[in-house]
């Protein structure tokens, strides 16, 4: 076996056991499907909707919702 294929095989086993760990563990894998924050047409609809929400007449209402589901670090974290 040439080194690459040991090396893909040992990841493998790696990964194989890891994921029985986690079994184990009462875990199970899953896959989600995300939005592609880095294209283009996700920055565009982003800023449509906060141009939307910027112009509403419950600008504020919609500032605290974000504001108070969103975590920030808190000052002396951030210096």
């Amino acid at each position: 076996m040439d080194p690459q294929a040991a090396r893909r095989a040992a990841n493998r086993r790696k990964v194989r056991e890891h994921r029985q760990r986690l079994r184990a563990q009462g875990m199970r894998p899953i896959q989600i499907w995300v939005p592609d924050v880095h294209s283009p047409e996700f920055a565009a609809e982003a800023r449509r909707q906060s141009l939307l929400a910027n112009a509403s007449p419950e600008e504020a209402d919609i500032q605290a919702f974000i504001d108070s589901v969103t975590e920030w670090p808190d000052d002396d974290y951030c210096q």
